[in-house]
């Protein structure tokens, strides 16, 4: 009998990620009103502000800075607080403590969640580009790997961040954590207003977050060319401090 080889072995478990990643898609697609939520406040923060020059911008046409922080915002909202809101309530539901009693770990599940994230954000990516686009913005200094890496690292990131508040809290309270930790990070994260228009401890606070990080990496990427180190390692740290919590005190109810 010959031993059954590292990718056998493994493939039970990649099967079951891959259903549940299916099932998870499946779910959020359904969930016409918050992808509405998710796809329609980006755009219209970045239609709104590019046209109505009222922000601190720093830049001759809003869009310039507005287009790469409105990326940012659109990846935060979706890996955060819709990954948060409606785990909470699966988990209050009862719908968390079922899958628990299948083969499907708390790691597949986590990761199928993210996974599921990522196809969203994809769409959200298409649509803001054209729109930022028609809205005038140039690619002046475009870096899209750097800018695609940045949005894989603050996925897992947020995501992780998202899943941890789940699968510890109370559903209503993961509601108000998730909403308030998003307005937070929307103000300080320099997604509609500039890092360096806040104080200067306000300012280190801010670079140290996943969202000012992100923020940087995208207007480096997309902009200025210019992308400061200490971003990626303020994203590769989030990115593996997020998800190893979220899997360690992540509870199934």
């Amino acid at each position: 009998m010959t031993a059954p080889t590292a990718t056998t072995a493994a493939s039970p478990a990649g099967r079951r990620w891959w259903a549940q990643t299916r099932i998870e898609l499946l779910l959020t697609l359904r969930r016409g009103e918050s992808i509405l939520l998710t796809f329609a406040i980006p755009v219209v923060l970045l239609a709104f502000f590019s046209l109505v020059d009222v922000l601190p911008t720093g830049t001759d046409d809003p869009v310039d800075f507005l287009f790469p922080g409105v990326l940012a915002l659109a990846v935060m909202s979706t890996a955060l607080v819709s990954v948060a809101i409606a785990t909470g309530f699966e988990r209050q539901m009862g719908v968390l403590k079922r899958l628990g009693s299948t083969p499907l770990s708390r790691g597949q599940l986590l990761g199928a969640k993210t996974a599921a994230v990522v196809v969203i954000e994809a769409l959200q990516i298409v649509v803001l580009v054209v729109e930022g686009t028609l809205l005038g913005f140039r690619f002046s200094g475009p870096s899209i790997g750097a800018a695609l890496l940045a949005a894989v690292l603050a996925t897992i990131a947020f995501a992780g961040l998202g899943l941890l508040m789940a699968g510890t809290l109370p559903a209503l309270t993961t509601l108000a954590a998730a909403n308030g930790v998003y307005l937070l990070l929307l103000l300080l994260g320099g997604m509609v207003i500039p890092l360096s228009k806040l104080p200067s401890g306000l300012r280190a606070f801010s670079q140290a977050l996943p969202s000012g990080a992100l923020a940087e990496v995208f207007h480096g990427a997309l902009g200025s060319g210019s992308i400061p180190g200490h971003a990626w390692v303020v994203l590769a740290v989030w990115a593996v401090i997020a998800p190893v919590a979220a899997a360690r005190f992540f509870r199934w109810e």
